[in-house]
């Protein structure tokens, strides 16, 4: 007969195991569209180590906290990286080739608009539109109320729009395909 102890570890596994298994995908989704395939092992990985820590924390409707926990450590991992190079550059000033902080994606129409965004913009967009989160589950993963989100997110999409129809943004299927975004 298991005692008490035992049950509540077999059952803390248990769940954690149900959430990974759940949410390993979507997790790795988010943070490839934002990061290179090694961090965004490491990024998923390290929020599950959250997730075992805190597992406690962790609500019914999981996935919007767990965006938010990714999002934490992705941004942790940029300041990271930044401080790396940071240091970096200090070491070899005498050198004179510069050290790229994030790779360059596309020549893509929307990923340059997408770039000239802001990140709260970008991400409230992304949020909605590649993760699929409904407005109150997107504000849960930026822990902000539904309100703001959504004043967040008329305001990136307004913005993206403009940014497709500068003159010198080239035109085309993506930005009338960019302006139906959620």
């Amino acid at each position: 007969m298991l005692g008490e102890k035992e049950k509540a570890k077999t059952g803390r596994r248990t769940r954690f195991e149900a959430l990974y298994e759940e949410h390993f995908d979507a997790l790795l989704a988010y943070a490839l569209r934002r990061m290179d395939r090694e961090t965004a092992y490491d990024a998923v990985g390290e929020s599950f180590l959250v997730v075992w820590r805190r597992l406690e924390d962790v609500p019914e409707d999981a996935l919007p906290w767990l965006y938010g926990v990714i999002r934490r450590v992705l941004a942790n991992q940029r300041r990271s990286s930044r401080r790396r190079l940071s240091l970096f550059s200090r070491l070899a000033r005498d050198r004179a080739e510069m050290v790229a902080t994030e790779p360059k994606v596309g020549n893509s129409p929307l990923v340059d608009a997408l770039g000239r965004l802001s990140s709260r913009e970008r991400e409230a967009l992304m949020l909605t539109a590649w993760e699929g989160l409904d407005g109150a589950s997107a504000a849960a993963a930026l822990n902000i109320s539904p309100a703001a989100f959504r004043v967040r997110l008329h305001r990136a999409k307004h913005r993206l729009a403009r940014e497709l129809d500068r003159p010198e943004a080239p035109k085309g299927a993506v930005a009338s395909t960019a302006k139906e975004l959620p």
